[in-house]
């Protein structure tokens, strides 16, 4: 039996260069109780900075994604979130083509954000956005995009992110430009069989050959390479992370507007203990080239196999007097067969909820578990609440057990004082790979 620690996770990132998009983040959230004594704030989340290959001569210029997204920062409800673009500075540069949510008039467009999320659950990109150069302009020449924002909710009814405290600088530059198209997912993938990937095609949209790329391929742990490019490395695992590593180099040059492929499909063995699995692709152009665009150089596949995983809580029996403190440990038990991982959403795998016995205080409590009231509001302590929920990692490998170790004194004796233990999904009601959930409670008996 494995065990697990329950203290870091993996969040796999989908922008950004593949070998940074591996961030290790803490489990554990701040109790919204914490979070409300803090006043809300409204954020934007644009790129600073984006680069447009200049428009080769008789061409026209091909758009490139800009996504924006709002968020804010304390545990309110906030809705009706406006943001206002102003793309007035990029006359003569480049052009924006506007998403559905957005209304132009003129060089300035109002879009429409229903829900703003939380920043602790990610802002994702509400309004997408597309930007191009436009016949003419030079390279170096630059124009700005900026933004301002409204929500309504929060400890003062509206929330406001003022104009230009938020900009894009775009740039019109020369260079290669790689991307890859997005790889539709697949399901119903069989345990222990080998499936073949999407074409990795690689695009150059830039005015400047890429003379060869790189490659950096991901795959998650219920996944292997069974194709083996002559030009990658052999595949390693990460120390740390659920992940194995493939790089590659090819020399292929990659004309302005040529699409290259890889010299054969690739496949890749689908595990026996696969689940949710994920291939993330990665390309850059080779020699120390800056690629103009790198919003479109990254794409991830997933993989979601036809398998099962049994989650089992298992309790405890503790003994002791009226004034005394015992050591109490419960623990959640993947029976297998399948791994389980939240690597998109870096979402807890499960929370126990431990509703603690009669005539008992926690006064010693695990650092992953958050003090809650029977009817799931934080409580104001960590220590003598009378819940407590306790978060799994974002993944359990099968057969593996995490411990929650607390401590309860007992105030007063209660004969067969029980306290109750639940496995629960965080955003869903059900585990819908679990095949027995008569397994997922159990329950932590003092003094029977």
């Amino acid at each position: 039996m494995t065990p697990v620690s329950v203290s870091r996770t993996l969040r796999l990132g989908a922008t950004g260069a593949l070998a940074t998009a591996l961030t290790v983040v803490g489990l554990v959230a701040t109790p919204a109780s914490a979070q409300n004594e803090q006043p809300d704030q409204l954020w934007i989340q644009v790129p600073s900075e984006q680069a447009l290959s200049v428009v080769r001569a008789g061409g026209s210029g091909g758009y490139s994604d800009l996504p924006v997204g709002l968020y804010h920062t304390s545990d309110y409800s906030i809705t009706d979130g406006l943001l206002t673009v102003d793309t007035s500075g990029l006359a003569g540069v480049a052009e924006v083509a506007w998403p559905d949510n957005c209304t132009p008039s003129g060089a300035t467009a109002v879009c429409s954000v229903p829900e703003v999320p939380l920043q602790e659950w990610g802002w994702g990109e509400q309004v997408q956005l597309r930007v191009r150069a436009l016949p003419g302009a030079a390279p170096g020449a630059q124009g700005r995009i900026t933004y301002e924002a409204t929500a309504q909710g929060g400890p003062d009814g509206e929330l406001n992110a003022p104009r230009g405290s938020f900009d894009t600088t775009v740039t019109i530059d020369s260079g290669p430009d790689l991307g890859i198209a997005p790889a539709e997912d697949l399901k119903g993938a069989r345990p222990g069989s080998t499936v073949t990937a999407p074409s990795f095609a690689v695009t150059n949209t830039g005015n400047v050959p890429a003379n060869g790329f790189t490659v950096e391929m991901l795959a998650t742990y219920g996944l292997d390479f069974a194709t083996k490019y002559p030009q990658c490395t052999d595949p390693s695992a990460d120390s740390d992370l659920p992940v194995t590593h493939v790089t590659c180099a090819f020399d292929t040059v990659v004309a302005p507007g040529a699409t290259v492929d890889l010299p054969e499909p690739l496949r890749i063995d689908v595990a026996d203990h696969a689940l949710y699995e994920r291939l993330d692709f990665g390309v850059e152009p080779a020699g120390g080239a800056t690629d103009l665009q790198t919003d479109d150089n990254n794409v991830s596949w997933t993989i979601e196999a036809t398998n099962k995983a049994d989650f089992e809580v298992r309790g405890a029996t503790v003994h002791g007097g009226a004034g005394t403190t015992v050591p109490a440990t419960f623990s959640f038990l993947n029976r297998g067969p399948a791994w389980v991982a939240h690597l998109g959403s870096g979402n807890p795998v499960a929370t126990v909820e431990f509703r603690v016995p009669q005539g008992t205080r926690a006064t010693d409590v695990p650092d992953t578990c958050e003090p809650r009231t029977l009817t799931g509001a934080p409580y104001p302590q960590l220590l003598g609440a009378p819940r407590y929920d306790c978060y799994l990692p974002i993944w359990v490998k099968q057969n593996a057990e995490v411990a929650f170790p607390f401590s309860l004194t007992i105030d007063r004796v209660v004969q067969n004082a029980t306290g109750t233990l639940t496995a629960r999904p965080d955003w869903v009601t059900t585990f819908p790979f679990d095949p027995d959930t008569t397994n997922n409670t159990a329950k932590l008996v003092v003094n029977p």
